[in-house]
């Protein structure tokens, strides 16, 4: 599977690693991806989601409810 936040949509970047003699050689920077699951007591069910730590962080702030209404919003499809 991808390495992509259901959430908020970050991906993995491409760059360069840079040598003290400026070689540059491609690279990935991964994001901090974990896979999570959630209860929803509006909906009484479970759903496992695959998100960034900073998404979970903001999920710990807002409260799960009002996240994935706000990803909804935005169009972002969650099953």
């Amino acid at each position: 599977m991808s390495k992509v936040c259901q959430i908020s949509g970050k991906r993995v970047m491409i760059g360069n690693n840079v040598s003290h003699a400026l070689n540059r050689t491609k690279r990935r920077f991964d994001i901090n991806l974990i896979t999570k699951k959630f209860f929803i007591p509006e909906e009484n069910r479970w759903i496992t989601l695959k998100i960034t730590t900073s998404v979970l962080r903001t999920i710990n702030r807002k409260g799960i409810s009002a996240v994935l209404k706000e990803a909804r919003s935005r169009g972002v499809v969650i099953k």
